[in-house]
């Protein structure tokens, strides 16, 4: 009974070291934006059309099936959007795509006016989200980008 647990033990080993050596190894996409137009809003809430550039530092092409974003500025939930067209981001290039975003601009000029009343210099944002890829082994390649937004100059 002993060399067969040997011999088990032996087998997963191996499968483990195996699917290893299979998994891609990827390193995340960058993000950026490349325009925003103003599609339509009210008071409370407003449609976006950002053009989104997406790099790809691999050196195999990445089929993209789809993309979810969210933005808060201040610590509040500003904006979210998705794309579920698929499109293909080719190695060690890049392309541009169109998603549409849901914002409530009235939340971020409320925070934006309270930092600007406390005499800050800026204010924080934190963009996150997750490209699907339609590729075994991988699923999801998730972004996250923080940053801040200078003050100064606005009245």
């Amino acid at each position: 009974m002993l060399p067969r647990t040997r011999l088990l033990f032996i087998g997963w080993s191996l499968c483990l070291a195996a699917c290893s050596l299979v998994t891609p190894k990827f390193e995340r996409p960058t993000l950026s934006v490349a325009g925003i137009e103003l599609v339509n809003g009210n008071l409370l809430q407003q449609n976006f059309r950002v053009k989104f550039n997406i790099q790809n530092p691999n050196d195999r092409a990445l089929p993209v099936s789809g993309l979810h974003a969210a933005l808060s500025v201040g610590g509040e939930h500003v904006a979210q959007g998705e794309n579920e067209r698929a499109f293909l981001v080719p190695a060690k290039g890049n392309v541009d795509f169109d998603m549409m975003i849901t914002a409530n601009l009235g939340v971020a000029l409320l925070k934006l006016a309270n930092k600007m009343n406390q005499h800050a210099d800026s204010i924080d944002y934190d963009l996150s989200g997750a490209a699907s890829i339609d590729l075994p082994f991988l699923r999801d390649l998730p972004f996250h980008q923080t940053g801040s937004f200078s003050l100064k100059g606005i009245q």
